[in-house]
This record gives C-alpha cells, structure tokens and sequence, in this order.
C-alpha cells in the first residue's frame, strides 16, 4: 500500500490537534507550551512538505526551511526568557509572567 496525499494530510492534522490539546489543557508550564508550538509548526511543515512533493514544486520544501529557522531562533528566544524568569521567579508558571511587568 503506497501512502497517499491523505496520509500525510491526516497525520498533520492529528499532530496539529495535539498540538492544539497541548495548549489548552496546559497553561501552567510554559516548557510544555513551547512543545506544543513547536508541534504545531512542525505539522504545517509536514503538509507543506505533502503539497510540494504532490504538486512537483520545490518552493513548499524551500519555504520549511525558512519555518525551521524562524522554529530555531523562536526556542531560543523563548528558553532564554524561561531562564530568566526562573533565575527571578523560582518557577515556570504562566501565571507569574505579569511579575515581570515593568
């Protein structure tokens, strides 16, 4: 059995609706939430990957590059700031970002 269009399709989607779960059931840990994102980011990577090879054109596969990028410099960003909540705060919670108001 050849996998189809469909399949990867499919499998972008559940990854994108765990994704989407991941989000709403936790909001407390913001080392889960930037999982779920990236989760996210990476099922679209995954139909933008499908379309291209579908449709024979290599700009969907050119264009996730460019996502994983955006992807690498946006964890980075995102640990940095988890770091220096944590050195101030003692903890990761959400609930305690607007501590760090000006």
């Amino acid at each position: 059995m050849a996998l189809t269009l469909t399949h990867y399709l499919v499998l972008g989607a559940i990854l994108f609706a765990i994704s989407i779960v991941g989000i709403f059931l936790n909001r407390k840990n913001i080392i889960v939430l930037l999982m779920a994102i990236e989760l996210m980011l990476l099922a679209v990577n995954i139909n933008f990957i499908a379309f291209s090879h579908y449709l024979g054109d290599a700009a969907g596969q050119i264009f996730v590059f460019f996502i994983l990028t955006v992807a690498a410099a946006e964890s980075a960003i995102g640990l940095a700031i988890l770091v220096v909540m944590f050195r101030s705060l003692d903890t990761i919670n959400v609930e305690d970002l607007d501590a760090l108001k000006g």
